[in-house]
């Protein structure tokens, strides 16, 4: 339960009594700023991250940093709060390495490192965490797939769904035309739609992956973080927002029916206060929201249960260079130029799409640009390696949870959360599935690279964790909130991340997250306008 500091107001910084109160600042939490903001300009939000502040702008994209040892500061800095030189030195020495039980993905750590070190896939939880400023927004790959059919709840209607979508892609800055032409990419994309575009239904054909990045004069690419996400709503100031890092939300205290205050923590001091906000949003990620409601004694039912990792298989294939002449030749007789040969642009991303006649979702990338190296074995011909990774649904089930402990607390000092996980045979069907796709690109492509057969990753690779505070369209037990993300029982409560999405999917869930919080922070500015109007100056 939680810690009262022993006078409320003690210590504090920012507004104390806010009219909307964001933990966490991500994605998904800059959404619901944003969002806000836009609504009901002049609403007072104070937004809190447990992280630093590791780039200019904050929360930017750390892919964005052209030094590589600022960049090398920024991720292991998002690691969590032990951090030395000795560490920058280890995360340069990984640098085109795969993950390894011992070392997470960089700018992530791990849950339960000894969870993750165990030997079998299957069973290694392989859970990761960022706590930074921007969340992993500074981190991710930036892919943005469109979901389809089973993959949306059917308590959405479209009519709500869609605008929320189109709204979410301009939040994200998402497009199609991340990367120009060339050769090889062509190569790829007319091989892999020889193989799959007939099985595949209109509209979730093969494609170019979207992805959340703008394309600046001269062609290089800025990546999407949560600063693209607020926009101007830091610097302006028209605004009323605060942003506070290195500030922990220790707990939320319930009375009658709502959040009456919630209790932050400077890291830096230990000093406490409390605030006081009309609305509280609630956006951690899939393992630290669930983990706060249960600190503060919020604890339905499904809270934490439900939980669905997608599963993952990785792959590295070589191009047969006959495929690029190939095109190359077409062109040439058609009279047109060969097509740019930058370096960086070899392949692009390509996306074959989820569909429910196609469960899985599959991306094709330069190995350069692969969230995971795929391994150390020698190729040919490096810039001809084509990573490729494909998502599974898990076999949802109320008993893949995570587990609060009553006595144990991590390095936060709140409570130690362990992993309670298992593939069914349908999982293990759904992984034999994927594999023999990807022996069909392979096949199309031009057979395997040396050392980069398909391989299962550990539970938890991901990171994409879904379902451990999902919605629901009733109060009967299976979820936590309401379909517009709003607890079950509170009124001014709620939550926002890929932890609300109730249905198995198979694309990156962050576009999904993001446009189910513009529905929600919609939703809330209602409620907020309904208790606190705004006056006639605004």
């Amino acid at each position: 339960m939680v810690d009262l500091p022993e006078a409320r107001l003690a210590d504090h910084r920012g507004p104390v009594r806010p009219e909307v109160l964001i933990v966490g600042s991500g994605p998904i939490g800059s959404a619901f700023a944003r969002v806000v903001a836009d609504l009901r300009p002049a609403t007072e939000i104070l937004m809190v991250d447990a992280g630093p502040v590791v780039t200019t702008p904050p929360g930017m994209h750390v892919k964005n940093i052209p030094g590589e040892r600022e960049r090398l500061v920024a991720q292991v800095r998002s690691q969590g709060p032990s951090w030395s030189e000795a560490d920058i030195a280890r995360a340069a020495a990984l640098i085109g390495k795969p993950p390894s039980g011992a070392d997470p993905r960089p700018g992530t750590g791990y849950l339960d490192p000894e969870a993750a070190a165990v030997a079998d896939p299957r069973f290694a939880v392989a859970a990761a965490l960022s706590t930074v400023v921007g969340g992993m927004g500074a981190h991710w790959t930036c892919a943005c797939p469109y979901p389809a059919g089973r993959e949306l709840p059917p308590f959405v209607p479209g009519k709500e769904w869609e605008p929320a979508l189109h709204r979410a892609r301009e939040l994200l800055a998402v497009t199609q035309e991340a990367f120009p032409p060339t050769l090889q990419g062509e190569a790829v994309r007319r091989a892999l739609s020889g193989e799959f575009d007939a099985g595949l239904p209109d509209g979730r054909k093969v494609q170019p992956m979207p992805l959340a990045c703008t394309v600046l004069p001269g062609g290089a690419r800025r990546w999407t973080g949560a600063d693209t996400v607020l926009g101007t709503l830091p610097t302006d100031p028209a605004a009323s927002f605060t942003l506070l890092p290195e500030t922990l939300c220790r707990g939320l205290v319930v009375e009658e029916g709502r959040v009456r205050y919630a209790v932050l923590e400077d890291r830096a001091t230990g000093g406490r206060w409390t605030v006081s906000p009309d609305l509280v949003l609630v956006a951690a990620d899939g393992l630290r929201t669930p983990q706060l409601l249960w600190a503060s004694g919020i604890r339905p039912k499904a809270l934490g249960h439900y939980l669905n990792d997608h599963i993952q298989v990785m792959a590295g294939v070589q191009l047969d260079p006959a495929l690029v002449s190939a095109v190359a030749a077409e062109r040439s007789l058609n009279g047109h130029p060969g097509g740019r040969q930058t370096e960086d642009a070899l392949v692009g991303v390509h996306w074959i799409p989820y569909s429910d006649e196609h469960p899985f979702h599959g991306q094709l990338m330069h190995l350069d640009l692969s969230p995971m190296p795929l391994g150390e074995g020698p190729v040919r011909d490096q810039r001809h390696v084509i990573g490729m990774g494909h998502f599974v649904p898990k076999d949802i089930r109320f008993d893949d949870r995570l587990v609060f402990s009553e006595a144990e607390t991590d390095e936060y000092g709140m409570p130690r959360i362990r992993w309670r996980y298992e593939l069914t045979e349908a999982d293990l069907a759904g992984i034999e599935g994927a594999k023999h796709l990807q022996g069909r690109v392979a096949r199309a492509l031009g057979g395997f690279a040396a050392g980069r057969e398909p391989s299962l990753m550990p539970n938890g690779s991901s990171l994409h964790y879904q379902g451990t505070y999902r919605m629901g369209a009733r109060d009967d037990g299976a979820s936590v909130c309401d379909r517009h993300a709003r607890v079950w029982g509170l009124e001014n409560l709620f939550l926002g991340g890929n932890g609300l999405i109730p249905t198995a999917t198979a694309g990156n869930p962050t576009l999904t997250s993001v446009a189910h919080a513009v529905r929600t922070a919609r939703a809330a500015v209602d409620r907020l306008a309904a208790a606190r109007p705004m006056t006639v100056d605004g």
